[in-house]
């Protein structure tokens, strides 16, 4: 079985920020998600392989294969084209928070925003603390 590449390590949170993210509006938004993120969750920042920052963490097992390692919590990377959060797991109510979230696109189990300001807070809080709450209980 392959290793996992993506892996909590030591580097520097701000200086992640600092360097990757491409504009001043990327970077304001990647500090308020940050202080966001460790409101709701209750967890320092960490980075996650090279370019996620992550809050918490999990040990999960697939179903489907043999494949199992840790992931955190929640978390988002403030990529080029859009900043990716890492929230939504599909839990019960999720699917009529997204409809309260505003613009955004959605992934498999990611969503994608260009700023900040395009998506309303409250439910974004509300898929946070839903997403937590089911991956503590599923893989506790």
């Amino acid at each position: 079985m392959a290793e996992l590449k993506t892996k909590q390590n030591d580097s520097n949170v701000q200086e992640f920020i600092n360097s990757f993210a491409n504009t001043e509006q990327k970077k304001q938004d990647s500090y308020e998600i940050v202080k966001l993120m460790q409101s709701v969750s209750g967890f320092e920042p960490k980075m996650w392989g090279e370019s996620i920052i992550g809050f918490g963490q999990y040990h999960y097992k697939s179903n489907r294969s043999s494949q199992e390692g840790d992931w955190p919590l929640i978390g988002f990377s403030p990529r080029k084209t859009a900043i990716s959060f890492y929230v939504y797991s599909g839990c019960a109510g999720q699917e009529e928070l997204l409809k309260e979230l505003g613009k955004f696109k959605m992934g498999t189990a990611c969503i994608y925003v260009k700023k900040l300001s395009d998506i309303n807070q409250e439910p974004l809080k509300k898929l946070m603390k839903s997403t937590i709450e089911y991956l503590q209980t599923k893989y506790a």
